[in-house]
């Protein structure tokens, strides 16, 4: 018998796979960083090849660790960075120019084009986005329009369009599925998300040919089996969800009004809005949460562009840290008198502004400034924009601040500093869960709930565990000061991309 499911979490980063057992317990794990391709500024690539690569030795591997073979696993939920974008041959499966990344900015003047037409209201009307280069559909039109024959092998149906699970689908069935599910449609700016279909208007707008798109599903549905000479067997590929919806999953946020904020590269906070597909009043997206037995669940999601980057730039970039681990101990060694404020702006702001043109920017250096100043304003950064978020989301949700308890993961709540400091600024409760690999987990369940493995949503739910809540304990009067003076450096920073 089956004794556990297989989540295949393909990041920004590095590609992880992590087998979970029946109680969700951790049976093995392996990860593998892949190279970031940086060709001009602000944009970003990654080679799909080397994606591939990793996703399959880390499977490998983890399989081998938990000394499992592919009959004892139940299916494989699959969770990806959303937005990214491949284009492929449909008869030799190679991708025909690197996979633009998400964060990558290069059709910031396409997008800026299409919205001084007045197109923008239309667009988000019916998929809850925006116009901006963040998105799939900008990156798949850049792509057809400059890659030499793109465009006519496209209109001939020679070539197939996916975000990253379809291509790993696609790669694992050997070119028997080109599928996706309905969370990572929703992000493309070609997907209605109230007909819950590809939507025709759209595909001429963005001039992409209906015949590069994969088919939509279920987060939990059959999505293929795997060629058994890849990992030793075949296996049903039974859950799919982008990594910010899987990780809404992993939390258990079922009902509407909950929310979650994950902390990797980027931070993303997703809020569950029900059946009820949430128009933004403040620059936030609708989108939906997952869509099981064809029932869509919405949500409204703000995305910050710069989380954990921050940090790696502190490292990779301006050399004053050596691991990642070191920025709380810097921060709380940090000369209180100084306020430094990081606008991390690396790749544009995105909510609740949405400028593709800002740049980082810092405020407030002196002769006194150390690492531990910087150190600091990256961490805080990120609780200042989280905060962004959520006011943002209790205003288009109608909530007080009262009822919010924000729950978190990713790598950066390891550190209980950063957690603290969030508290602090959100004036709200932040609670951390035992089980902090919740994008994984989320994939996880949806494969396991198709497969009969797991319990239905309601039992899910109750298995959340409570590692540490973070209550507030700043005073109001420094908590007012800190934030104003973030405004201020973000309002700065705007008028900078401006001129």
């Amino acid at each position: 018998m089956p004794s556990c499911i297989l989540a295949i979490d393909q990041g920004t980063t590095s590609s992880r796979a992590i087998l979970f057992g029946k109680d969700y317990e951790v049976r093995g794990t392996a990860q593998r960083e892949f190279t970031q391709h940086f060709p001009r500024s602000g944009w970003v690539e990654h080679d799909a090849e080397e994606i591939w690569d990793s996703v399959v030795a880390t499977c490998r591997e983890a399989m081998e660790k938990a000394g499992v073979s592919a009959a004892d696993i139940a299916g494989i939920g699959i969770t990806n960075q959303r937005e990214t974008v491949v284009i492929w041959d449909r008869r030799t499966g190679k991708p025909i120019h690197k996979a633009i990344v998400w964060q990558d900015r290069r059709t910031a003047d396409f997008c800026a084009a299409l919205k001084q037409k007045g197109h923008e209201a239309e667009v988000t009307a019916k998929t809850g986005l925006l116009l901006d280069p963040y998105f799939s559909a900008s990156k798949i039109a850049w792509t057809l329009d400059h890659v030499d024959g793109a465009r006519a092998a496209a209109e001939a149906g020679d070539l197939a369009f996916g975000t990253i699970d379809s291509f790993l689908i696609w790669r694992l069935t050997q070119g028997r599925a080109h599928v996706t599910d309905a969370t990572n449609a929703a992000r493309t700016l070609l997907f209605d998300i109230h007909r819950g279909q590809w939507d025709e208007e759209m595909l001429a707008l963005f001039q992409v040919p209906a015949s590069l798109l994969p088919a939509v599903k279920d987060s939990a549905a059959d999505f293929g089996d795997t060629a058994p000479e890849i990992l030793g067997g075949s296996i049903r590929i039974l859950g799919v969800a982008g990594d910010q919806q899987a990780a809404t999953v992993g939390q258990a946020c079922f009902q509407p009004g909950m929310l979650k904020s994950t902390y990797g590269t980027g931070c993303f906070a997703v809020m569950n809005t029900g059946s009820q597909s949430v128009i933004s009043r403040n620059r936030l997206l609708t989108t939906i949460a997952y869509q099981l037995d064809g029932k869509r669940t919405y949500a409204l999601e703000g995305s910050i562009f710069v989380a954990g980057a921050a940090v790696q730039w502190l490292r990779d970039g301006l050399g004053v840290i050596e691991k990642a681990s070191e920025t709380a101990a810097l921060a709380d060694a940090a000369d209180d008198n100084q306020d430094v404020y990081l606008v991390p702006a690396f790749t544009g702001l995105g909510a609740p502004y949405w400028n593709a043109n800002a740049r980082g920017a810092l405020f407030g250096l002196t002769r006194g400034t150390t690492p531990r100043e910087l150190a600091r304003a990256a961490l805080e950064s990120v609780c200042y924009q989280t905060r962004d978020l959520v006011q943002a989301m209790q205003g288009d949700w109608g909530k007080a601040s009262g009822d919010t308890v924000l729950r978190v993961d990713g790598g950066m709540v390891a550190s209980d500093w950063t957690m603290q400091f969030l508290a602090d600024i959100l004036n709200a409760p932040v609670d951390r869960p035992v089980v902090l690999e919740t994008t994984a987990l989320g994939a996880a369940y949806l494969a396991g709930l198709k497969a009969g493995f797991y319990p239905e949503p309601a039992k899910f739910a109750e298995r959340w565990k409570l590692d540490r809540r973070f209550e507030p304990d700043m005073e109001e009067a420094t908590r007012a000061r800190k934030f104003a003076g973030w405004k201020r450096a973000v309002k700065a920073t705007l008028l900078a991309a401006e001129e």
